[in-house]
Protein backbone atom coordinates (compact mmCIF):
# COMPACT_ATOMS: atom_id res chain seq x y z
CA UNK A 1 0.00 0.00 0.00
CA UNK A 2 1.29 3.08 -1.04
CA UNK A 3 1.05 6.29 1.02
CA UNK A 4 0.75 9.65 0.19
CA UNK A 5 3.13 12.10 2.47
CA UNK A 6 2.87 14.98 0.00
CA UNK A 7 0.94 17.05 3.07
CA UNK A 8 4.63 16.23 4.97
CA UNK A 9 6.50 18.00 2.83
CA UNK A 10 8.18 21.68 3.58
CA UNK A 11 9.52 23.83 0.84
CA UNK A 12 13.03 24.90 1.64
CA UNK A 13 12.77 28.46 1.03
CA UNK A 14 9.98 28.92 3.52
CA UNK A 15 12.04 26.85 6.20
CA UNK A 16 14.82 29.60 5.92
CA UNK A 17 13.09 32.27 6.33
CA UNK A 18 10.65 31.13 9.31
CA UNK A 19 14.53 30.60 10.96
CA UNK A 20 15.58 33.88 10.01
CA UNK A 21 12.69 35.78 11.54
CA UNK A 22 12.97 33.86 14.67
CA UNK A 23 16.25 34.88 14.79
CA UNK A 24 15.63 38.29 14.25
CA UNK A 25 12.92 38.14 17.11
CA UNK A 26 15.82 37.03 19.44
CA UNK A 27 18.56 39.43 18.25
CA UNK A 28 15.89 42.41 18.48
CA UNK A 29 13.72 42.21 21.51
CA UNK A 30 16.63 42.95 24.17
CA UNK A 31 17.78 45.71 21.57
CA UNK A 32 14.60 47.53 21.63
CA UNK A 33 13.56 47.02 25.58
CA UNK A 34 12.94 49.83 27.21
CA UNK A 35 15.25 50.95 29.94
CA UNK A 36 14.73 52.98 33.02
CA UNK A 37 18.08 54.92 34.83
CA UNK A 38 17.60 55.03 38.92
CA UNK A 39 18.40 58.12 39.85
CA UNK A 40 16.97 60.45 43.10
CA UNK A 41 14.82 62.98 43.19
CA UNK A 42 13.51 65.15 45.87
CA UNK A 43 9.48 64.88 46.97
CA UNK A 44 7.73 67.61 48.79
CA UNK A 45 6.84 65.93 52.34
CA UNK A 46 3.11 66.97 52.89
CA UNK A 47 1.29 66.51 56.26
CA UNK A 48 -2.64 66.26 56.70
CA UNK A 49 -3.95 68.65 59.31
CA UNK A 50 -7.34 69.76 60.16
CA UNK A 51 -7.94 73.64 59.63
CA UNK A 52 -11.23 75.25 60.82
CA UNK A 53 -13.47 78.37 58.80
CA UNK A 54 -12.31 81.77 60.36
CA UNK A 55 -13.03 85.27 60.08
CA UNK A 56 -10.38 87.80 59.71
CA UNK A 57 -11.77 89.84 62.09
CA UNK A 58 -14.39 89.36 64.65
CA UNK A 59 -16.23 92.15 65.76
CA UNK A 60 -18.40 92.87 69.05
CA UNK A 61 -21.77 94.88 68.88
CA UNK A 62 -21.93 96.60 71.99
CA UNK A 63 -24.82 99.14 73.88
CA UNK A 64 -23.71 102.65 74.04
CA UNK A 65 -26.50 103.36 76.77
CA UNK A 66 -28.32 101.70 79.45
CA UNK A 67 -31.55 99.71 79.26
CA UNK A 68 -33.96 97.38 78.20
CA UNK A 69 -33.18 95.88 74.47
CA UNK A 70 -36.72 96.85 73.49
CA UNK A 71 -36.62 95.62 69.91
CA UNK A 72 -34.13 92.53 68.73
CA UNK A 73 -33.91 93.22 64.65
CA UNK A 74 -31.08 90.58 63.72
CA UNK A 75 -31.00 86.61 63.94
CA UNK A 76 -27.74 84.32 64.01
CA UNK A 77 -26.30 84.15 60.37
CA UNK A 78 -27.59 87.50 59.31
CA UNK A 79 -25.79 89.54 56.83
CA UNK A 80 -25.51 93.01 58.48
CA UNK A 81 -24.02 96.28 56.32
CA UNK A 82 -21.61 98.79 58.80
CA UNK A 83 -24.19 100.90 60.27
CA UNK A 84 -26.95 98.79 60.16
CA UNK A 85 -29.15 99.04 63.61
CA UNK A 86 -28.93 96.05 65.32
CA UNK A 87 -31.28 96.50 68.50
CA UNK A 88 -32.83 98.83 70.06
CA UNK A 89 -32.19 99.76 73.53
CA UNK A 90 -34.72 101.79 75.56
CA UNK A 91 -34.08 103.75 79.06
CA UNK A 92 -37.57 104.58 80.36
CA UNK A 93 -36.03 107.07 81.93
CA UNK A 94 -34.99 109.32 79.48
CA UNK A 95 -38.58 110.29 78.15
CA UNK A 96 -39.25 112.21 81.45
CA UNK A 97 -36.02 113.81 81.65
CA UNK A 98 -36.63 115.01 77.48
CA UNK A 99 -39.85 115.75 78.87
CA UNK A 100 -38.79 118.38 81.55
CA UNK A 101 -35.72 119.60 79.16
CA UNK A 102 -38.12 120.37 76.73
CA UNK A 103 -40.71 122.41 78.89
CA UNK A 104 -37.87 124.67 80.67
CA UNK A 105 -36.80 125.23 77.19
CA UNK A 106 -40.09 126.29 76.31
CA UNK A 107 -40.74 128.22 79.39
CA UNK A 108 -36.72 130.44 79.08
CA UNK A 109 -37.93 131.37 75.49
CA UNK A 110 -41.10 132.79 76.82
CA UNK A 111 -38.96 134.49 79.21
CA UNK A 112 -36.65 135.40 76.18
CA UNK A 113 -39.56 137.00 74.10
CA UNK A 114 -41.18 138.96 77.09
CA UNK A 115 -37.21 140.63 77.84
CA UNK A 116 -36.94 141.38 74.30
CA UNK A 117 -40.58 143.41 74.59
CA UNK A 118 -39.41 145.15 77.57
CA UNK A 119 -36.28 146.30 76.01
CA UNK A 120 -37.88 147.30 72.68
CA UNK A 121 -39.95 149.42 74.89
CA UNK A 122 -37.56 150.70 76.90
CA UNK A 123 -35.30 151.86 73.86
CA UNK A 124 -38.40 153.98 72.76
CA UNK A 125 -39.55 155.42 75.81
CA UNK A 126 -35.42 156.18 76.42
CA UNK A 127 -36.08 158.25 72.89
CA UNK A 128 -38.70 160.19 74.16
CA UNK A 129 -36.36 161.03 77.36
CA UNK A 130 -38.77 159.66 80.00
CA UNK A 131 -36.11 157.11 81.57
CA UNK A 132 -32.94 156.94 81.81
CA UNK A 133 -30.57 155.07 79.79
CA UNK A 134 -29.70 152.47 83.12
CA UNK A 135 -33.28 151.23 82.61
CA UNK A 136 -32.57 150.47 79.16
CA UNK A 137 -29.20 148.89 80.00
CA UNK A 138 -30.81 146.61 82.18
CA UNK A 139 -33.29 145.64 79.77
CA UNK A 140 -30.17 144.48 77.46
CA UNK A 141 -28.94 142.54 80.16
CA UNK A 142 -32.00 140.34 80.99
CA UNK A 143 -31.98 139.60 77.10
CA UNK A 144 -28.72 138.47 77.74
CA UNK A 145 -28.85 136.84 80.20
CA UNK A 146 -31.84 134.65 78.83
CA UNK A 147 -30.68 133.79 75.28
CA UNK A 148 -27.79 132.06 77.51
CA UNK A 149 -30.15 130.36 79.90
CA UNK A 150 -32.47 129.17 76.46
CA UNK A 151 -28.91 128.13 74.57
CA UNK A 152 -28.04 126.24 77.42
CA UNK A 153 -31.56 124.10 78.26
CA UNK A 154 -31.01 123.69 74.09
CA UNK A 155 -28.13 121.88 74.69
CA UNK A 156 -29.22 119.88 77.73
CA UNK A 157 -32.32 119.12 75.20
CA UNK A 158 -30.01 117.59 72.42
CA UNK A 159 -27.65 115.99 74.80
CA UNK A 160 -30.85 113.74 76.13
CA UNK A 161 -31.75 113.33 72.65
CA UNK A 162 -28.67 112.30 71.56
CA UNK A 163 -28.25 109.75 74.39
CA UNK A 164 -31.98 108.36 73.39
CA UNK A 165 -30.51 108.04 69.74
CA UNK A 166 -27.53 105.86 71.36
CA UNK A 167 -30.00 102.80 72.45
CA UNK A 168 -29.92 102.07 68.68
CA UNK A 169 -27.11 99.50 68.97
CA UNK A 170 -25.41 99.53 65.37
CA UNK A 171 -23.12 96.95 63.70
CA UNK A 172 -19.39 98.21 63.60
CA UNK A 173 -18.71 96.74 60.56
CA UNK A 174 -20.43 94.09 57.36
CA UNK A 175 -20.66 90.95 57.86
CA UNK A 176 -22.18 87.51 58.66
CA UNK A 177 -24.36 87.49 62.82
CA UNK A 178 -22.38 84.42 64.43
CA UNK A 179 -24.39 85.10 68.13
CA UNK A 180 -26.76 87.48 69.69
CA UNK A 181 -25.80 87.82 73.68
CA UNK A 182 -28.30 89.88 73.89
CA UNK A 183 -32.19 89.03 73.72
CA UNK A 184 -35.45 91.18 73.75
CA UNK A 185 -36.43 92.15 76.73
CA UNK A 186 -33.09 91.98 78.48
CA UNK A 187 -31.42 94.60 80.58
CA UNK A 188 -28.63 95.81 79.53
CA UNK A 189 -25.34 98.49 80.68
CA UNK A 190 -23.26 100.75 78.77
CA UNK A 191 -20.87 98.54 76.75
CA UNK A 192 -22.12 94.99 77.13
CA UNK A 193 -22.46 92.86 74.21
CA UNK A 194 -25.31 92.18 72.03
CA UNK A 195 -24.17 90.73 69.07
CA UNK A 196 -21.06 89.09 67.49
CA UNK A 197 -20.27 89.77 63.96
CA UNK A 198 -17.83 88.20 61.96
CA UNK A 199 -16.65 90.18 59.18
CA UNK A 200 -17.00 88.96 55.26
CA UNK A 201 -13.42 87.91 54.97
CA UNK A 202 -12.98 84.12 55.90
CA UNK A 203 -9.60 82.39 55.94
CA UNK A 204 -8.67 78.55 56.85
CA UNK A 205 -6.66 78.19 60.03
CA UNK A 206 -4.08 75.51 60.89
CA UNK A 207 -2.91 74.16 63.78
CA UNK A 208 0.87 72.30 62.86
CA UNK A 209 3.16 70.48 65.57
CA UNK A 210 6.25 73.09 66.37
CA UNK A 211 8.49 71.14 64.77
CA UNK A 212 7.20 72.34 61.39
CA UNK A 213 7.41 75.84 62.81
CA UNK A 214 10.75 76.67 60.88
CA UNK A 215 9.24 74.69 57.82
CA UNK A 216 6.60 76.74 56.26
CA UNK A 217 6.24 79.98 55.44
CA UNK A 218 4.44 83.02 53.69
CA UNK A 219 3.40 82.31 50.22
CA UNK A 220 3.53 78.32 50.60
CA UNK A 221 0.58 76.56 48.89
CA UNK A 222 -1.82 74.01 50.74
CA UNK A 223 -4.24 71.74 49.28
CA UNK A 224 -8.28 71.37 50.34
CA UNK A 225 -8.46 67.37 50.79
CA UNK A 226 -11.01 66.76 48.06
CA UNK A 227 -14.12 68.68 47.79
CA UNK A 228 -14.47 68.88 51.88
CA UNK A 229 -16.33 71.77 51.43
CA UNK A 230 -18.30 71.44 48.15
CA UNK A 231 -17.53 72.52 44.58
CA UNK A 232 -17.77 76.37 45.49
CA UNK A 233 -14.45 76.29 47.40
CA UNK A 234 -10.55 76.44 45.27
CA UNK A 235 -8.84 72.99 45.75
CA UNK A 236 -5.97 75.11 46.71
CA UNK A 237 -4.91 78.18 48.66
CA UNK A 238 -1.71 80.33 50.22
CA UNK A 239 -0.67 80.64 53.31
CA UNK A 240 -0.57 84.07 54.59
CA UNK A 241 0.36 84.38 57.77
CA UNK A 242 2.31 82.84 60.44
CA UNK A 243 1.71 83.37 63.70
CA UNK A 244 5.33 83.61 65.70
CA UNK A 245 3.64 82.49 68.84
CA UNK A 246 3.87 78.55 69.51
CA UNK A 247 1.15 77.70 72.19
CA UNK A 248 0.63 74.04 73.62
CA UNK A 249 3.20 72.76 71.29
CA UNK A 250 1.15 74.33 67.58
CA UNK A 251 1.99 76.46 65.73
CA UNK A 252 -0.83 78.22 64.13
CA UNK A 253 -0.97 79.80 60.28
CA UNK A 254 -4.15 80.82 58.31
CA UNK A 255 -4.09 80.86 54.73
CA UNK A 256 -6.19 82.20 52.52
CA UNK A 257 -8.68 80.01 49.84
CA UNK A 258 -11.34 81.24 47.70
CA UNK A 259 -15.22 80.45 48.32
CA UNK A 260 -15.51 80.44 51.79
CA UNK A 261 -17.75 83.12 52.44
CA UNK A 262 -20.44 80.37 52.51
CA UNK A 263 -19.39 78.30 55.20
CA UNK A 264 -20.09 77.95 58.89
CA UNK A 265 -17.53 79.80 61.07
CA UNK A 266 -14.80 76.83 62.63
CA UNK A 267 -16.06 74.72 60.35
CA UNK A 268 -13.43 71.84 59.75
CA UNK A 269 -12.14 70.53 56.97
CA UNK A 270 -8.28 68.65 56.35
CA UNK A 271 -5.64 70.01 54.22
CA UNK A 272 -2.30 69.20 53.05
CA UNK A 273 0.93 71.28 53.80
CA UNK A 274 3.85 70.80 52.89
CA UNK A 275 6.28 70.47 55.93
CA UNK A 276 9.70 69.40 54.25
CA UNK A 277 11.48 68.24 50.95
CA UNK A 278 12.90 64.87 50.72
CA UNK A 279 15.62 62.91 48.60
CA UNK A 280 13.78 59.78 46.95
CA UNK A 281 13.50 57.18 43.95
CA UNK A 282 10.81 57.50 42.04
CA UNK A 283 10.40 55.05 38.58
CA UNK A 284 7.17 54.80 36.50
CA UNK A 285 4.77 52.47 37.26
CA UNK A 286 4.48 50.47 34.49
CA UNK A 287 7.82 49.60 35.28
CA UNK A 288 6.13 47.47 39.07
CA UNK A 289 4.56 44.21 38.39
CA UNK A 290 2.68 42.43 41.32
CA UNK A 291 2.58 38.55 42.12
CA UNK A 292 1.23 36.46 44.52
CA UNK A 293 0.97 40.00 47.08
CA UNK A 294 5.05 41.39 46.17
CA UNK A 295 6.08 44.23 44.10
CA UNK A 296 8.53 42.80 41.37
CA UNK A 297 10.82 45.19 39.25
CA UNK A 298 13.24 43.79 36.53
CA UNK A 299 16.98 44.69 36.83
CA UNK A 300 19.65 44.90 34.16
CA UNK A 301 22.50 43.24 35.44
CA UNK A 302 25.80 41.58 34.42
CA UNK A 303 24.32 38.17 33.70
CA UNK A 304 21.11 39.32 32.38
CA UNK A 305 17.08 40.68 33.62
CA UNK A 306 16.57 39.75 37.25
CA UNK A 307 13.58 40.14 39.38
CA UNK A 308 14.31 42.07 42.46
CA UNK A 309 11.71 42.45 45.07
CA UNK A 310 10.53 46.18 46.27
CA UNK A 311 9.00 48.01 48.67
CA UNK A 312 6.41 50.87 47.57
CA UNK A 313 5.26 54.02 48.88
CA UNK A 314 3.26 56.81 47.73
CA UNK A 315 2.64 57.14 44.04
CA UNK A 316 1.93 60.83 42.24
CA UNK A 317 2.01 61.83 39.02
CA UNK A 318 5.77 61.25 38.67
CA UNK A 319 5.86 57.47 39.39
CA UNK A 320 5.44 55.53 42.42
CA UNK A 321 8.09 56.07 45.52
CA UNK A 322 10.71 53.17 45.73
CA UNK A 323 11.27 52.78 50.00
CA UNK A 324 13.79 49.83 49.73
CA UNK A 325 15.26 47.33 46.92
CA UNK A 326 17.05 49.99 44.91
CA UNK A 327 19.81 51.62 44.51
CA UNK A 328 21.18 55.17 42.45
CA UNK A 329 22.92 53.56 39.42
CA UNK A 330 20.89 50.38 38.82
CA UNK A 331 18.77 50.19 35.62
CA UNK A 332 15.43 48.87 35.35
CA UNK A 333 14.15 46.75 31.76
CA UNK A 334 10.47 47.04 30.90
CA UNK A 335 8.50 44.15 32.01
Amino acid sequence: MKVNKAHKSVRPESAAMYKTFLLFLILATPAFAQTHAITTTFVADRKAVFATVESVDTLIARTRVGGTVADLLVDEGDMVAAGDVLALVVNEQMAPQIAAATSQAAALEAELAQARDDLERAVSLLSRGIIAQTRVDQAQTAVAVLEGRVASANQSRDVLLQQEREGEVLAPAAGRVLNVQSPSGSVVLPGEQVATIASDHYLLRLNLPERHARSIAEGDTIEVAGAALGGDVASTGVIRQVYPLITNGRIVADAEVEGLGSFFVGERVRVHVTVDKREVIVIPRSYVTTRFGNDFVVLDTQTGPRDVVVLLGQESPDGVEILAGLSTGDRLVQP
